[in-house]
């Protein structure tokens, strides 16, 4: 168990269901490599973490592919991490 605990919004949840069925086996060890180094470096590591600006609170994205980026939310003063999306990006239109 790490420094921090991982909660999914319903549209990671989505996500993540959506990617156990079709999915690549690379893709779905990538995003469980990024969960671990979440649970305890949320703000380093793997991926390439990147604030993102403009969004109220520590929201910060990672690469999981080209197209693809695990969005999140750092809840400090609860040691929470927020996974707010895996499947695509964060500025998509």
């Amino acid at each position: 168990m790490g420094q921090y605990f991982i909660e999914y919004s319903k549209r990671a949840a989505k996500d993540l269901k959506s990617l156990s069925t079709s999915g690549s086996s690379a893709i779905k060890k990538k995003i469980e490599n990024l969960l671990e180094e979440l649970e305890n470096h949320p703000r380093k590591g793997i991926g390439s973490p990147e604030r993102l600006k403009y969004y109220n609170g520590e929201i910060y994205s990672r690469t999981i592919s080209k197209k693809d980026r695990l969005v999140y939310e750092i809840l400090e003063s609860e040691k929470v991490i927020i996974v707010v999306q895996f499947l695509g990006h964060y500025d998509d239109k």
